[in-house]
């Protein structure tokens, strides 16, 4: 248990970088502390700093260190944020943001003034994303600093009153500002001294939600963190079926939304790398061939979009379902659910790839088979061509963005999320193009991405280690949690060269021993996810 490390006294160091007092407080459990060296000159990145922390060796080349970085000049308060007309890049419908343009925010700063209030104007600049602009993204408009969350509320309703739309916010979430505190947790895996192995798993069910403490329990891991993102409400798919590339013990059990960031844990966790991958997906009949565009989700809802086909977008854009008519979808024995059921054919097909059955869409998967499910055109081709005796070959290809097929066996897994955040030893976040942030509209995810979130990341350092990372964020236990931006530099810092984000917020959660060390934001306490990322130690024999 790790509490039987924690010394009763935490210590204090304060650094000085860039002008800034920064303090860094560990928070026991010091095996020993180690200290190395960072280029950059954020908060984020000074907790490679040197940095005090705690260490922990949980097996030969398994090691878990914790801090908590404050900084003393941040003086976060309650405000209260005037929002922004917008229009939603997707829909074309009118919805609201927490910025907008200056022309705008001068214009409401002299409203506001003529109602009674004193608001202040805030310019706020694009993070050094690789593919938005550069320079000011726009300005918000606030009025007042208020200690509680319930005083802001309070005056708020006074702004709402006199005709303006409002939203209450904690400015230690913002990145123009130093986070006050940042609880952070990392797990260093090197293979060339650590004797078990890392997967990415389901835990044998692609189609359940499990807590990642308790996966770990159940698995006997050393360590785990939660991975990719994942259906969580039955209007987008069946709950805890991931929404990206997903591979478990080498098999294919959800496919890529569009090229988005994947960590590819080969061998067992021998050889680990990070890349932007796509999915195929061939069944053929014969000489007569159709392409697949899902592994184990309901066909016609594609959470996160990026497949060919599907509306209102065929490119990857978080947190959001896209719909498509035409399509067919493989289901393997691991999706733990009943079959979805409506319009639309399906066969059944044994452990050799015959048809064994073909009708309607229902009922479940069979031990050692396939099920393949058509609507639209996709269905009238299992008909034509997949009647009950048939043979069927379904292939399956994952490749990176050079165009190099992934060879995926028994001991290989990948998790994908998104967006990369160090590329070659540089921090190069691709936020538009793996779909976490759309520079025409503003009210999309711009707190999910520019402002400060739990978060857990993955990457390898020169070394060929695994490093995985989580912050806390919300403020659970104080933390404010990262930007993508302070997340890639915290990467940086601890000697990535390739690093990716992965699902965050709620989900952010690390399991040591099978005992959770990180604090998750939800009020409910540690979220049930779709996969995680566990370290298992050589097993006997």
């Amino acid at each position: 248990m790790m509490r039987r490390y924690i010394r009763s006294a935490p210590r204090a160091r304060v650094l000085m970088s860039g002008g800034a007092a920064l303090a860094v407080l560990t928070t026991g459990g010091i095996v020993a502390t180690t200290q190395v060296a960072a280029s950059t000159s954020t908060t984020a990145a000074r907790a490679a700093d040197a940095v005090e922390w705690t260490t922990r060796t949980v097996a030969p080349g398994v090691q878990v260190r914790s801090a908590t970085l404050a900084d003393t000049t941040a003086e976060p308060a309650w405000t209260i944020t005037v929002q922004a007309p917008a229009t939603g890049h997707l829909t074309g419908a009118a919805t609201w943001a927490p910025v907008g343009t200056p022309s705008w925010a001068d214009a409401t700063a002299k409203q506001l003034r003529a109602a009674g209030f004193r608001p202040r104007v805030e310019k706020v600049r694009w993070p050094r994303y690789t593919d938005t602009p550069r320079g000011t993204m726009g300005a918000r408009v606030r009025i007042g600093s208020y200690a509680t969350q319930a005083d802001a509320r309070t005056a708020a309703q006074e702004v709402t009153a006199a005709g303006f739309r409002t939203a209450v916010d904690w400015t230690g979430y913002d990145a123009e500002q130093p986070a006050g505190r940042q609880n952070v947790h990392v797990a260093t895996v090197d293979p060339r001294v650590f004797k078990g192995t890392v997967e990415g798993t389901h835990d044998g069910d692609a189609a359940d939600r499990a807590t990642t403490s308790s996966v770990a329990v159940g698995t006997g891991s050393l360590v785990g963190v939660n991975a990719g993102f994942f259906v969580t409400s039955d209007a987008d798919g069946v709950q805890g079926t991931t929404a990206g590339l997903s591979v478990d013990r080498g098999r294919l059990e959800s496919m890529a939304a569009g090229s988005r960031a994947a960590l590819i844990i080969g061998d067992g966790g021998r050889h680990v790398r990070v890349a932007d991958l796509t999915s195929s997906v061939t069944v053929r009949a014969g000489v007569a061939r159709h392409q697949a565009q899902g592994v184990n989700r309901v066909p016609g809802l594609i959470r996160n979009c990026g497949r060919p086909g599907g509306t209102p977008s065929v490119r990857p854009w978080q947190d959001t379902t896209c719909r498509a008519t035409d399509e067919m979808v493989k289901f393997t024995d691991r999706f733990g659910a009943p079959l979805p059921t409506g319009e639309g054919s399906q066969v059944v097909l044994d452990g050799a790839g015959r048809v064994v059955s073909a009708g309607a869409r229902g009922g479940t998967v069979p031990a050692g088979g396939t099920v393949l499910q058509g609507i639209g055109s996709a269905a009238r081709w299992l008909t034509a061509h997949a009647p009950t005796g048939r043979r069927i070959d379904v292939s399956e290809v994952v490749r990176d963005t050079e165009g190099r097929r992934v060879r995926l066996d028994r001991d290989d897994s990948v998790v994908s999320a998104a967006p990369t955040l160090v590329r070659d030893g540089r921090i190069s976040i691709d936020a538009a193009a793996e779909g976490v942030v759309a520079p025409s509209d503003l009210s999309y995810n711009y707190a999910w991405a520019n402002a400060r979130q739990p978060r857990t990341m993955a990457g390898v350092d020169a070394r060929g280690r695994l490093l995985l990372a989580t912050v806390d964020g919300r403020r659970s236990g104080g933390s404010e949690g990262m930007t993508l931006q302070e997340g890639a530099a915290f990467m940086r810092s601890l000697g990535a060269v390739d690093a990716l984000n992965l699902d965050g917020g709620g989900s952010t959660a690390m399991a040591v021993d099978g005992e959770l060390v990180n604090r998750p934001s939800d009020a409910a306490g540690e979220r049930a996810v779709g996969d995680t990322i566990q370290v298992l130690p050589r097993r006997a024999g």
